[in-house]
């Protein structure tokens, strides 16, 4: 047993035999006095002595003294039992104390054993086993140590959960990161034996070494705003400004697909937080929904206030959609459906637009459209 456990029971055990010996003492100190009684008694006895014998003759000496030798016998046999029942009731308290000793142990080893368990369970999560679990070894109980065990048991959740993304995480860096590095390698070694083509060469060296800038840009993004370092968020934003200017962007390049990026807007769109973040995080969905529509398609943009004061911008496609089992892993890092595996991009866009959206206090969600196509929701509380 560990020191809590003795400390529960050291105090649980002489709070209880205190109880017991005070309350044996009382019973003791508070009892009926009837010395007094006993005494009256006696003397009422005496009193009452018979003075002559049955034939009225009076008793002699000797039956007198006898008399009196049997009723003084008597009376000090009474006041001895009277005497003892004063005495302190030292077997309640004896049984009070065996039953205190017991109940203290119980009642120390209760509340040590998840303590105890507990214990065990941080240790073994700081050991690495995040698959580490407690709220199977509580029991049935209900009460703040088992609250503690289930608040445990979210949290060795979260650390694994996060150790996950963090291993996929890098795993899926260092896998963006290899592809342009090498072609790196290559086009610098080709560069040496062929200097004739070190034009051509050169070329590629900047495109490779413009998407490694986007990626480490795009990662140091989501870190900042994974960290809670997303900077000021006390301007106020036009939000209508930057849609407009977001919109016009992603209508130039759908040009190419013959793709309409269409608005519909309020004439009012304002609310606190910061310009670069929100600016980037539309841009991505906007932008995500330009890249997987068909040619010829609509990508709308619509922004509504609702009841709770909240403005809702929906940005909507004409796409094949995402499976209903992918629909929440789309804002993972480095996430690709399997269905639009085809298309160009690093999987960040949706991250850091759901990690900036959250940063404002607002929510982003994505759903199927029943026409086809996939709608994103994001939700920002108004100025």
């Amino acid at each position: 047993m560990g020191r809590l456990f003795w400390r529960f029971f050291f105090i649980f055990w002489l709070a209880q035999m205190i109880t017991s010996f005070g309350v044996g003492v009382a019973i003791w100190a508070l009892r009926p006095d009837r010395q007094a009684e006993f005494a009256l008694h006696a003397r009422t006895d005496l009193s009452a002595r018979p003075q002559e014998d049955r034939d009225g003759r009076p008793l002699p000496p000797s039956a007198e003294a006898q008399f009196n030798h049997e009723h003084q016998a008597h009376g000090e046999a009474s006041f001895l039992m009277h005497r003892n029942g004063f005495m302190p009731p030292l077997l309640p308290i004896i049984a009070g104390s065996i039953v205190s000793l017991i109940f203290a142990a119980l009642l120390a080893w209760y509340f040590a054993r998840p303590i105890r368990n507990l214990r065990a369970a941080f240790d073994a999560v700081a050991n690495g086993k995040l698959d580490t679990r407690i709220g199977s070894s509580m029991g049935g109980r209900h009460d703040e140590l088992s609250g503690l065990g289930s608040d445990f048991d979210r949290m060795a959740s979260r650390l694994q959960g996060l150790m996950e993304v963090q291993r996929r995480l890098l795993h899926d860096i260092s896998h963006e990161l290899r592809s342009p590095l090498a072609r790196l390698q290559a086009a610098t070694d080709l560069m040496q034996q062929q200097p004739e083509r070190a034009a051509e060469f050169i070329a590629r060296l900047e495109r490779d070494t413009g998407r490694i800038d986007v990626l480490v840009g795009e990662l140091l993004t989501l870190a900042r705003l994974d960290s809670g370092m997303a900077g000021a968020m006390d301007e106020t934003v036009d939000v209508l400004e930057l849609l407009d200017h977001i919109i016009s962007d992603a209508s130039f390049e759908a040009e190419s697909k013959q793709c309409k990026v269409e608005g519909r807007l309020p004439e009012h769109l304002a609310i606190k937080g910061n310009h670069e973040l929100l600016f980037r995080a539309l841009e991505n969905v906007v932008r995500n929904a330009v890249l997987h529509s068909p040619s010829g398609k609509r990508v709308g943009v619509a922004a509504v206030q609702d009841e709770a004061k909240h403005w809702v911008i929906t940005v909507t496609d004409e796409g094949a959609g995402v499976p209903q089992s992918e629909l929440e892993t789309i804002f993972q890092p480095f996430f690709r459906s399997k269905t639009n595996s085809g298309f160009a991009g690093y999987g960040l866009g949706l991250a850091i637009a759901q990690r900036v959206v959250r940063a404002h206090g607002g929510t982003v969600v994505a759903a199927n459209r029943a026409e086809g196509g996939l709608a994103v929701t994001i939700t920002l509380p108004a100025l």
